[in-house]
């Protein structure tokens, strides 16, 4: 079985929105910066269920074999999503990218060159501030799901100026993430998507061609030394779920991932011995590992990214994620074929990005993601898909962007040249973010809600 997954990309060209935003007629939505209260327009709601509160205790998670499972031994099923941009931008989740500027590190170096470092920092606040709010973490809980993977550059955490210090607002995001996902029943898994030094060619690992961290000790004692950090802040939080090490860790080979990673895990585990260490796959497969109980390893999980219809796994359609889901023509490929690898290695999994709507149309899209998410689950796998909010210059969701919510086509967003675009202009961008009316997907929201579970795949009569 390929998985394939080398860049993110952007899908087609949206069309007009089916839907305006309907979803926030009791919210009022503050500009954190500014300090000013904006009420979003009223408009029906009918569809869209309210914000339920939790159904139970949050319990400290752990794997036994190959399942996720409470305190006291029972089996959970985390369903999830990424909260991508937000502290790993990628610029094309936001409608951005002119002029060469396509990545985190390019735009951090430009506003440090026109407007000082300072100015950097208060605008990446403001940015933040925007991005997730009170009314995405209540939008993230009406889809029904009880977990997030938060995907987080190294700088967040790391004084970039003072290594292997701590910024002075270190936990500032990460502490309000767990406490925003605890509140509405949800747990957290932390997820460090750039590396210093990046640990992949793509832009998704902060900085696009570089790949220092593999052939730099320091990078990779830097991050070690930033596990030990998290590990000692949060062995104790129940809210957190679970530690993803590397995210799409491609720059090396399968067999140095592995060394590497058993240090990071050796790390980690002298600190906390609770939470549950998910080991990255590379885009060959997990092989390089072993038996991780055989390595020493306890209470882990492997992670793997699985995108059928993208990326050169076929066309994006019915048949492909049919194929995946219902393991193929054999009934011993697909995901029978990795049930058997994890049985067989009695480890536990964690698909940590995932698409299951995007490009399909809205009942089809519906409907798949919901059966995505429940054959995982009926494996005993933890999911989160890619990703909860997409920002695109039009708006709209089209045909299904990669957002479970999108800005509506009545709130445009503006492609700015960050070269020549002026301090107020930036401002006003990055408050968009947070004030963009939404558009979410309604149909993937109605069938995670559901009672009873719809069957894509059913022959039509």
């Amino acid at each position: 079985m390929k998985n394939l997954k080398v860049y993110r990309l952007l899908p087609g060209a949206q069309t007009l929105c089916m839907l305006l935003a309907i979803v926030f007629q009791l919210v009022n939505m503050t500009g954190c910066s500014a300090g000013t209260a904006t009420t979003v327009p009223a408009a029906p709601v009918a569809t869209v269920p309210a914000v339920p509160a939790p159904k139970e205790p949050l319990s400290m998670l752990h794997t036994e074999g190959s399942r996720w499972v409470t305190a006291d031994g029972r089996a959970k099923h985390l369903k999830g999503v990424n909260l991508g941009n937000w502290l790993m931008q990628e610029f094309w989740m936001m409608g951005q990218g002119a002029n060469g500027i396509d990545d985190q590190c390019k735009l951090e170096a430009k506003l440090d060159a026109r407007f000082g470092y300072a100015e950097r920092e208060r605008l990446y606040a403001l940015f933040r501030e925007n991005w997730m709010s009170a009314r995405d973490w209540d939008m993230i809980a009406k889809f029904g799901l009880n977990v997030v993977r938060l995907p987080f550059i190294w700088s967040v955490i790391e004084d970039e100026k003072n290594p292997r210090h701590l910024r002075a607002d270190a936990w500032r995001y990460l502490d309000d993430a767990i406490a925003q996902a605890e509140s509405r029943g949800m747990y957290v898994i932390l997820d460090l998507h750039g590396a210093a030094g990046s640990q992949g060619w793509e832009h998704h690992s902060g900085c696009a061609g570089k790949n220092l961290y593999w052939s730099t000790p320091e990078y990779q004692d830097r991050t070690i030394w930033l596990w030990e950090q998290i590990a000692e802040r949060y062995q104790n939080r129940i809210a957190v779920a679970g530690y993803s090490l590397l995210n799409e860790p491609w720059g090396s080979s399968e067999a140095t991932l592995a060394t590497v990673v058993k240090k990071l895990y050796q790390a980690v585990r002298a600190i906390d011995r609770n939470h549950v260490i998910i080991l990255p796959g590379h885009n060959s497969g997990i092989n390089g590992y072993g038996k991780p109980a055989e390595q020493g390893m306890q209470n882990v999980a492997f992670e793997m990214h699985f995108y059928p219809g993208m990326f050169g796994w076929g066309q994006t359609g019915l048949e492909v994620h049919r194929d995946w889901l219902r393991c193929g023509s054999t009934g011993k490929g697909g995901v029978c074929e990795w049930n058997a690898r994890l049985t067989a290695l009695n480890t536990a999994f964690f698909i940590g990005e995932f698409q299951p709507w995007a490009g399909l149309g809205a009942e089809l899209g519906g409907q798949i993601t919901r059966a995505t998410y429940d054959t995982y689950a009926s494996y005993g796998w933890a999911t989160t898909s890619w990703t909860y909010k997409i920002i695109t210059n039009a708006g709209g969701q089209g045909s299904g962007t990669w957002g479970l919510v999108t800005n509506a086509s009545t709130s445009k967003v503006p492609a700015l040249d960050f070269s020549t675009a002026s301090l107020s202009e930036i401002e006003n961008l990055f408050r968009l973010y947070g004030s963009a009316s939404y558009e979410p997907q309604q149909e993937v929201m109605k069938w995670m809600n559901s009672t009873t579970a719809p069957d894509p795949f059913a022959p039509v009569k």
